[in-house]
């Protein structure tokens, strides 16, 4: 099956509005966007009144590992260029962003549980790398 959104031309800037929007809906009070060295935008991040107050999130957008997938599954040319996988990876993320949101808006989860890996710690790695760092670390299971 091909990758999701893999012919889209949906301009970045537009998706990026999008998921944006999406997000102040599910009472973002701040968004950021993050940018690469050469200005392609590269992450969202954004901060949300949580339970324990305002909580720090960070959405990474990984267009090169987009494109090594498109490249992978074979999709004609057109459809392997780093402009084309950016705007591939962001299409995915705004329809990820939209599936978590509908599962909040059905009370099922806390957006705590849904984005709990992106949730982002005082020096700004989020949960996951702290995870993978084994700063975070779970006990072992038994077996």
């Amino acid at each position: 099956m091909p990758l999701l959104n893999y012919t889209t031309s949906v301009a970045v800037s537009r998706t990026v509005g999008q998921i944006q929007g999406l997000l102040v809906e599910a009472g973002a009070r701040s968004i950021m966007a993050d940018y690469d060295e050469v200005g392609n935008i590269t992450g969202l991040s954004f901060a949300i009144q949580g339970p324990m107050g305002l909580q720090g999130y960070r959405l990474p957008a990984r267009t090169d590992r987009t494109r090594s997938v498109l490249q992978r599954e074979k999709v004609p040319t057109r459809y392997q260029t780093p402009e084309h996988a950016e705007r591939v990876a962001w299409r995915i993320l705004k329809d990820w962003v939209e599936a978590q949101l509908a599962l909040l808006r059905t009370e099922m989860v806390t957006l705590d549980q849904v984005m709990l890996p992106y949730m982002t710690a005082a020096d700004g790695r989020t949960v996951y790398e702290l995870y993978l760092e084994r700063q975070l670390a779970l006990p072992a299971g038994d077996g």
